[in-house]
């Protein structure tokens, strides 16, 4: 979306105003919105989750998340889960590679547009499964904002 400029009562000065009150990778929060941040701490073989909460009156926005891993002892496809969105719980598949002691591809995901939860007071939750016997470390961080 593109800004207003609306010019002061001196015919003069700019007084900006944003069109669209969401923000677009990079830019600032939206005027009036409280960041949120969320993470699993790690977690060695079991669900990593971490949890945007909702708030009374206020719907929770995401606009991005990571989930960074070690292998296990065999390699394993899990369907990480965003839910709590509009439209619906998303999945994203995630690889864990075999061997304890070597690092996943880290799977960053930001979001050209911010997702907002399906309902205001709605919680949105990531959650990472379990990587399977051997794995010693996952973590899934969700950051965004409450409007």
């Amino acid at each position: 979306m593109s800004n207003v400029t609306l010019v002061g009562t001196d015919g003069v000065t700019p007084v900006g105003v944003q069109a669209n009150p969401l923000p677009i990778a990079g830019s600032a929060l939206p005027v009036g919105a409280t960041a949120v941040t969320a993470s699993s701490g790690n977690v060695a073989n079991g669900a990593a989750v971490a949890t945007l909460p909702g708030v009374v009156g206020q719907t929770t926005y995401i606009t991005g998340f990571e989930i960074t891993a070690g292998g296990a002892t065999a390699a394993a496809l899990v369907a990480a889960t965003l839910s709590g969105i509009v439209g619906g719980t998303a999945t994203y598949i995630f690889a864990a590679p075999a061997g304890v002691a070597v690092g996943a591809a880290p799977l960053v995901v930001q979001f050209a547009q911010p997702i907002p939860a399906s309902a205001a007071n709605t919680a949105i939750v990531l959650t990472l499964p379990a990587l399977g016997a051997g794995n010693t470390n996952a973590a899934v961080v969700a950051h965004g904002f409450q409007q």
